[in-house]
């Protein structure tokens, strides 16, 4: 393992979600000298050896995080909000798909897009309705809002 190569996993590790230019940034606070070629290299080999993996969470850049942080992702496509489920809430699913396609799913690889609740109550409240729809609770303080180097949303192109 090279500095260089631990500076990079240790961003993935503060920075929970990251892509590869987020993580450059973070590892040139300390070490200007890090360019992104080498962050692309290193996350491609810390990949290799299962210490990250990635997710394409929308168009762009891949997503980086260290491999026992599995969780599948929700992707507000409004506000490029970030929430986590568990992979346990696809295992039905998951054996419908090996049952009827013999398709096994790895959901700790998985992005699904829609409204987060915080957006869904927003459009509720510009319709007029004064109740939120169901399941819909905003957080205040959310931690997929905001600053990516503070866990917030990933960058999109």
């Amino acid at each position: 393992m090279t500095p260089q190569r631990q500076l990079v996993l240790d961003a993935v590790r503060e920075l929970a979600h990251a892509t590869p230019e987020q993580v450059c940034r973070h590892v040139q606070r300390t070490t200007p000298t890090v360019n992104i070629t080498t962050v692309y290299r290193a996350l491609d080999l810390l990949e290799q050896l299962g210490l990250v993996r990635h997710t394409h969470l929308g168009h762009g850049a891949p997503t980086y995080s260290v491999e026992e942080h599995e969780h599948v992702h929700l992707v507000c496509h409004r506000c490029g909000g970030i929430d986590e489920v568990p992979c346990e809430w696809f295992e039905e699913l998951g054996g419908l798909l090996r049952s009827e396609r013999g398709f096994a799913l790895d959901a700790t690889h998985l992005a699904l897009s829609g409204t987060c609740a915080t957006c869904l109550a927003e459009e509720a409240d510009q319709d007029g309705n004064i109740e939120a729809p169901h399941g819909a609770d905003p957080v205040e303080g959310d931690p997929f809002k905001g600053d990516p180097a503070e866990g917030g949303p990933v960058e999109s192109d």
